[in-house]
C-alpha cells in the first residue's frame, strides 16, 4: 500500500481506517500547549524588556533581549527532546507525555511574576525544557495512525499551530497590564497591578494544566509490548493498536545506536525540516518587531493590542485552511510540491516587510494601502504550515524500522528547536543592526533571510517524491 505524491492518483489507499479521534484530541492538546505557551509573549514582549531596564532606555538592543528571550524557549526544548524521546523508548510514551504540560503549568507562572530580565531568561529555559517531550506526540500519532488516515491526522498538527497563533497573541496583547485596562476590576487588584503580564501568563498555564488532567485521565499508553499502569486500562495483551496486535504483544526491540540513522533519507528530512523551521521563527520573530518599531525607523508602530488582533486574524485564517483543505491538499499535489512552495511563500514574506515599510512612510501612517499589503503579505502562511505537516510524512518514511521512529523523531525535534532557538536571535539582531547602522537601507535583514529561504527551497527538491508509508 503506497502513498502517491504526484497528482496523477495512479496509486491510492482503498480503504480509509477511522482516526482513534478521542486518542488523536488528547495528543493534539498537548501540542497545543507548545505554540500557546511560546507565542503568548509575543504581543508584548516588546514593552517587557523596555520594563525591566535591561536596555537602558535604547530602543536599538530591545531586538537582542527580545530575541534572547523568544530563542531561549526552543533553545532549552533543543537540548531535552531527543532525550525524552529515548527515555520514552524505555519507560513509556504516556509517563513522559505528561511531564510536559505540567512542567509548563508551573513554568509559566513562575514567568508571570518574575521582573528582572535573568529571572525571564531562566523560566523561560525552563518552559522550554518542559516542552521537550512533545517530540514523543508525533510517535505516539505513528503508533496509532494508519496510512489510509496518516496525512490527515498529520494535517491536524499545523492545525493547531494555527488556532494556537490566533489565540495566543489574543491572550498576550488584550489581557497584558490588565489593571491598566480596566482600572475598575484588575485595577483594584494589587498582584495585577505589581505584575501586568502575569494574566496571560496564568490563562496559557490554564491552557497546559487542563492538558495535564485530561492527558492523565484518558490518554493510553501506546509503545509496543508495554502495558498500561492506570487501573483499568488495556493491558499488554489488549494493545491500543489493533491493526497490528502480534507485533504489539511480541517482545520489544531496542532502539537501534544513533549512528545507524544517519542515513541519506534521514539526513535529507532533517535538512529540510530544520530550514523549515529556521526560517518560520525567523518570520514570527520579526513580526513583533516590525509592528512594535516605529514608523520612521521601518516599523509600523502598532501598540501590543493591535499586534495581537492582527496576528489573531492572521490565525483565523491560516486555522481555516488548514481544517477545510489540509489533508486535501497534501493528497492533491503531493508533499514535496507542498514543500517547495512552503518555501516560496517565505521568501514572499520576507521580501515584503521593504515595501510594507516604504508605504507606511510615505503614508506616515498605517492605512488601507499597508494593510492590504499585509493581507497579501500574511496570505503566503496557508501554505507554509501545510509544510509542517509533510515534513512528518517524509521523516516516518526515512526512518529504517519501526523501532526507529522515536529516534528519529527525536533528532527532528532536536533540529527543529535548535534552528527555532537560533532563528529568534538571529533575525531580531539582524534587524536591530540594519536599522542602526541601515544596512541596505535598513533591509539588510530580509535580504538575507529570503536568500535563505531560496537555498531552502533547492535543498527540498531532494526530497522523494514518493512515500511509502508501510514500511
Amino acid at each position: 500500500m503506497v502513498y502517491n505524491d504526484q497528482s496523477s492518483g495512479d496509486e491510492t489507499i482503498e480503504r480509509r481506517i477511522p482516526i482513534p479521534k478521542f486518542q488523536v484530541a488528547i495528543i493534539l492538546l498537548i501540542q497545543f500547549s507548545e505554540p500557546i505557551t511560546a507565542l503568548v509573549i509575543y504581543p508584548f514582549v516588546v514593552q517587557l524588556v523596555l520594563d525591566t531596564g535591561i536596555t537602558g532606555g535604547e530602543a536599538t538592543k530591545v531586538g537582542f533581549f527580545a530575541g534572547l528571550l523568544e530563542s531561549s524557549f526552543f533553545l532549552a526544548e533543543s537540548l531535552t527532546v531527543f532525550f525524552f524521546g529515548r527515555l520514552s523508548d524505555i519507560y513509556g510514551r504516556r509517563t513522559i507525555l505528561l511531564l510536559g504540560p505540567l512542567g509548563l503549568t508551573i513554568s509559566m507562572l513562575g514567568f508571570g511574576f518574575s521582573k528582572i530580565f535573568w529571572f525571564l531568561l531562566f523560566f523561560r529555559c525552563i518552559q522550554g525544557a518542559s516542552n521537550g517531550t512533545i517530540g514523543v506526540t508525533r510517535t505516539v500519532i505513528n503508533e496509532i495512525a494508519d496510512p489510509s488516515n496518516i496525512a490527515d491526522i498529520f494535517s491536524f498538527g499545523p492545525l493547531v499551530w494555527c488556532i494556537a497563533s490566533t489565540i495566543a497573541p489574543l491572550i498576550g496583547g488584550l489581557l497584558s497590564n490588565p489593571a491598566a485596562k480596566w482600572p475598575d476590576t484588575f485595577g483594584k487588584i494589587g498582584i495585577f497591578r505589581a505584575h501586568p503580564y502575569l494574566l496571560p501568563c496564568v490563562v496559557s498555564g490554564s491552557v497546559a494544566f487542563l492538558a495535564f488532567m485530561i492527558a492523565f485521565v484518558g490518554l493510553k499508553e501506546t509503545l509496543p509490548s508495554r502495558p498500561s499502569k492506570r487501573p483499568g486500562s488495556p493491558a499488554e495483551t489488549d494493545p491500543l493498536l489493533s491493526h497490528d496486535s502480534q507485533e504489539t504483544s511480541s517482545p520489544r526491540e531496542l532502539p537501534p545506536p544513533l549512528r545507524d540513522l544517519l542515513i541519506r533519507p534521514v539526513l535529507i528530512s532533517l535538512s529540510t525540516y530544520g530550514l523549515l523551521a529556521f526560517c518560520n521563527m525567523a518570520q514570527d520573530a520579526l513580526v513583533p518587531l516590525f509592528f512594535a518599531t516605529p514608523i520612521p525607523l521601518g516599523g509600523l508602530g502598532l501598540k501590543p493590542a493591535d499586534i495581537g488582533l492582527i496576528l489573531s486574524i492572521c490565525g483565523v485564517c491560516n486555522a481555516t485552511v488548514q481544517a477545510l483543505f489540509g489533508g486535501w491538499l497534501i493528497r492533491r499535489f503531493g508533499a514535496r510540491r507542498v514543500f517547495i512552495t512552503g518555501f516560496c511563500g517565505l521568501a514572499m514574506q520576507f521580501a515584503m516587510y521593504p515595501l510594507i515599510g516604504f508605504l507606511a512612510r510615505r503614508a506616515g501612517k498605517v492605512d488601507a494601502v499597508v494593510y492590504t499589503a499585509l493581507a497579501f503579505q500574511f496570505s503566503c502562511t496557508f501554505v507554509i504550515y501545510l509544510c509542517f505537516a509533510v515534513t512528518n510524512l517524509f521523516l516516518m518514511d526515512a526512518a529504517p524500522g519501526k523501532t526507529s521512529l522515536a529516534s528519529v523523531n527525536g533528532m527532528s525535534q532536536t533540529v527543529g528547536t535548535m534552528m527555532r532557538s537560533i532563528a529568534p536571535s538571529f533575525s531580531s539582531s539582524l534587524f536591530a543592526l540594519s536599522a542602526e547602522h541601515q544596512l541596505a537601507g535598513g533591509n539588510f535583514v530580509y535580504i538575507t533571510l529570503v536568500i535563505v529561504s531560496l537555498g531552502a527551497m533547492r535543498c527540498a527538491m531532494l526530497l522523494p517524491r514518493k512515500l511509502n508509508l508501510i514500511k
